[in-house]
């Protein structure tokens, strides 16, 4: 496993993080997402990527558990908050009361008295930014955190709240956008702002929710028991992936594949960490196989008539509008 920084700070992070996103507490039972999370420290993964709102909160119980025991300070724990986790008005969105109150329940559920990274889990057009970033500020300044992050957000939103975070003297460090071949509206305007800040991208579904892994084939129903069957794994995620254009332009992937000596996982996941803003992929699993599989992405460097030939495959499939990277406007 190698690691990078993450942004423009001390704290490294391994580039490859294991996350529990559509897993633990819903889609695969606790006896075998506690296999995938040794699995990934096994592996070298000292990442690990969750959220409240994850599986109703129950995500980072999993996650807690499986990591009880473990060197604390050998681990770079993340976690997030803005999604509904209750029934109240304010059991929701980035209010000082709201962020307070899900710091310490995040803290109990992960069985832990800080978290290395906290992350405004979307931009909350309800609360004023100075009340989220002072609320930050607070959680970083009694030591329940170290960093903070955002995921989702503008270009100009970071760089808003960044200005803030440095008159607050608290290190804004990165953003949890979606990135993957098929997936890069970050390209234009996040990332070149990111650099400019000293701001890293951790990236989520750098497989495309499982399409570029190859195992949708085109005109073929999705295979039983995989992402695109299941409602409690995410399949209206992926379903928008599965149509026989992008599916076909996957296939002519595989060749590059295995002219690389990659399988179409460790591709994916290599081909985003060639972009130097990335500092960590976050990876999931219902299997510990698929992390032992996944892992192997890390250091490898893709040459650029690869990456070239892979632009030419997907380009038409591609998404680059940076418009696509939106918040709720109302608090959901």
């Amino acid at each position: 496993m190698e690691f990078r920084h993450l942004g423009r700070s001390g704290l490294m992070v391994s580039e490859i993080s294991y996350g529990n996103w559509i897993t633990h507490g819903s889609q695969v039972e606790e006896e075998a997402a506690l296999a995938c999370v040794r699995a990934a420290l096994d592996t070298g993964i000292t990442t690990f990527d969750t959220a409240d709102v994850y599986a109703g909160t129950r995500a980072e119980e999993v996650l807690g558990r499986a990591l009880a025991g473990e060197r604390r300070e050998g681990l770079e724990i993340f976690t997030k908050v803005y999604w509904p986790t209750g029934p109240g008005r304010n059991d929701r969105g980035l209010s000082r009361k709201h962020i307070m109150e899900s710091i310490n329940g995040s803290l109990r559920r992960l069985r832990t008295d800080h978290v290395d990274l906290y992350q405004a889990h979307r931009y909350d057009y309800s609360t004023p930014l100075e009340e989220t970033m002072e609320a930050f500020a607070d959680v970083v300044h009694s030591g329940k955190a170290h960093y903070i992050g955002v995921s989702e957000w503008k270009a100009s939103q970071i760089r808003e709240a960044h200005a803030l975070a440095r008159e607050l003297r608290i290190p804004l460090v990165s953003n949890q956008p979606q990135y993957s071949m098929l997936w890069r509206v970050i390209e234009t305007e996040v990332v070149p702002t990111s650099e400019e800040l000293g701001v890293s991208q951790i990236v989520w579904s750098p497989m495309a929710q499982g399409v570029l892994s190859g195992k949708y084939l085109p005109g073929q129903p999705p295979p039983a028991g995989s992402r695109a069957t299941d409602e409690k794994s995410g399949a209206g995620f992926i379903a928008h992936w599965l149509t026989d254009e992008v599916l076909t332009r996957v296939q002519r992937l595989r060749p590059l594949a295995e002219q690389a000596g990659l399988t179409m996982p460790q591709l994916a996941v290599a081909w985003v960490l060639q972009n130097p803003n990335v500092a960590s992929a976050i990876i999931g699993a219902s299997r510990p196989e698929q992390v032992h599989d996944n892992v192997k992405a890390s250091g490898v460097k893709l040459d650029a008539d690869l990456l070239k030939a892979i632009d030419e495959i997907v380009e038409p499939v591609t998404e680059r509008d940076a418009a696509r990277t939106e918040s709720p406007a109302q608090r959901p």
